[in-house]
């Protein structure tokens, strides 16, 4: 028999950016996780006969299949949009395509290029919105993260997370999560790669009311002397295709590799959103190393996104 999940109510309509969680919603999510991922089997009654439309203007594997599988599990069903060669708003307004999905689903999934189409999406749509992706943020991926270190460490607050790249959408994810949970993050990365200044400063003022601390450096040496984890993402995102060349020169010294994490505690583990790109930011032997937790988040992908769904849409 299939024990009945309990399902707080999360302070947000939408799962745009974790900026907008508490730190009461980001414990609903991950006990929510727990619950799904111990429960030998599937919940089928919490979204059941209900529907998601999956709009994605990127390619991908880890969120097409957890979102597709985790409504499957749920009891609900998935539709997939390929707007890969047509972005949102290209074809009709992101205003009507809201108001007409809001009449067919119970919600979105959006993987975007841009940050505002979601913010158009959430706007005009009546039901839920969530962030697979943007050039923003990757809130998502961000959970999914803590959520494997709550099952690592046990207990976040006073942990402290060493992120090595680029300052792109995973970063700013890591830093809204990870001042709210009390975790100090450092963000290393060449000059002018470094996060937004918006979303540092916001993160700076939220730390100071949860005992985290936020750091930014340029020297990967001192990022990584003490952390307890290392996480670094590919050096080139998606829409950044013609800069690779030039971004693998520059970020060269950023690589994780055994000598870097052999700078952080003894133990310390390793974490990357994937995909990866094997001895580009990160080596053969850290990468299937047995500090990397890799697979472990790619899994936790699947419960955390369940949780997310049934928070918002049941």
């Amino acid at each position: 028999m299939t024990v009945p999940l309990d399902l707080p109510r999360l302070s947000v309509h939408d799962l745009l950016c974790t900026s907008a969680l508490s730190p009461t919603d980001l414990e609903h999510v991950f006990a929510t996780s727990r619950a799904l991922k111990a429960a030998r089997t599937v919940h089928t009654e919490v979204l059941r006969h209900k529907r998601l439309a999956m709009i994605f203007e990127k390619d991908s594997l880890r969120t097409r299949f957890t979102f597709d599988i985790g409504m499957q599990d749920l009891g609900g069903s998935a539709v997939f949009m390929d707007h890969r060669d047509a972005r949102l708003g290209s074809r009709e307004s992101v205003k009507d395509m809201a108001k007409n999905l809001e009449r067919w689903v119970h919600g979105i999934v959006a993987r975007t290029f841009k940050h505002k189409a979601l913010e158009e999406l959430a706007q005009h749509a009546g039901i839920p919105v969530i962030n697979g992706l943007s050039d923003f943020v990757h809130p998502c991926q961000a959970l999914a993260d803590f959520f494997t270190l709550t099952e690592k460490w046990g207990q976040l607050r006073g942990r402290t997370l060493c992120y090595v790249g680029d300052g792109n959408n995973t970063c700013h994810a890591l830093i809204h999560t990870a001042v709210k949970l009390g975790v100090h993050i450092r963000v290393c990365s060449p000059e002018g790669y470094e996060p937004n200044a918006r979303v540092v400063n916001e993160a700076m003022r939220t730390a100071q009311e949860h005992g985290s601390e936020v750091t930014i450096l340029n020297d990967p040496d001192a990022a990584a002397e003490g952390v307890d984890a290392i996480y670094t993402d590919v050096w080139a995102s998606m829409g950044q295709e013609d800069e690779i060349e030039e971004r693998n020169g520059i970020f060269a010294a950023y690589q994780v590799d055994e000598e870097m994490l052999a700078r952080a505690r003894p133990g310390a583990l390793f974490m990357h959103c994937l995909p990866a790109h094997r001895g580009w930011e990160v080596t053969q032997e850290v990468m299937d190393g047995p500090q990397s937790v890799v697979y472990d988040i790619a899994e936790n992908r699947l419960h955390v996104q369940k949780a997310v769904m049934a928070l918002l849409m049941r």
